[in-house]
């Protein structure tokens, strides 16, 4: 897993509340299994018709949010369903971290197991973000989570808090399998005591 420490980069907002899993990440794509590959569908229901053709004036797709890695949007961002797959497919759009004024538990657990920092900041400071960067053209955040603030080049700075071991595990790369292999020794020693059963045929 990529471990998140300091991240500066362009940024979009999504100006809606209660944004659940299955507008993030549909249901009809949760048949794919890999991990890669969702990002043509972030938000699909919002961006494409039913007949597949590219709707006009949805936010990610104005030209000047192409490339933006940091998404500023309203509060209970990642309601609904457990689907890890919403993780995925914003990872795989290109954003790094989600700033909002709250997260759905599940939601947040699972971008913590994928190196996908959610950031809780009060609604006025996600409501001044998003002015910023409606009213300033190519507009950049840093999130910095060794510090654990958010800041940009205009005078804008919030702190935000982190479970730390969560943090622990973001700063590191940690998945459960990172972790787990932290103790390979103790575990391969268990193992050379511990020689497997032979099978019986």
């Amino acid at each position: 897993m990529k471990p998140f420490r300091v991240h500066k980069g362009r940024v979009a907002t999504l100006d809606r509340i209660n944004v659940d899993t299955d507008q993030i990440i549909p249901k009809q794509f949760l048949k794919r299994i890999e991990r890669t590959g969702f990002g043509q569908f972030l938000f699909y229901d919002w961006r494409f018709a039913a007949d597949g053709k590219r709707n006009a004036g949805f936010v990610l797709d104005e030209p000047r949010y192409e490339g933006v890695s940091i998404l500023v949007a309203g509060k209970n961002f990642g309601c609904g369903s457990s689907r890890e797959h919403a993780v995925w497919a914003l990872a795989d759009f290109g954003f790094r971290a989600v700033i909002s004024s709250s997260f759905a538990d599940i939601f947040a657990n699972n971008s913590t197991k994928n190196g996908f920092l959610t950031v809780r900041l009060s609604e006025s400071e996600v409501a001044e973000l998003m002015r910023r960067a409606e009213q300033t053209p190519g507009y950049e955040l840093t999130v910095d989570l060794e510090q654990c603030e958010v800041h940009d080049d205009s005078g804008f700075r919030a702190g935000f808090a982190l479970d730390e071991f969560v943090r622990h595990c973001l700063l590191n790369g940690l998945d459960d399998i990172g972790l787990t292999l932290q103790h390979e020794a103790e575990i391969s020693a268990y193992e050379a005591r511990h020689p497997a059963a032979p099978v019986l045929l």
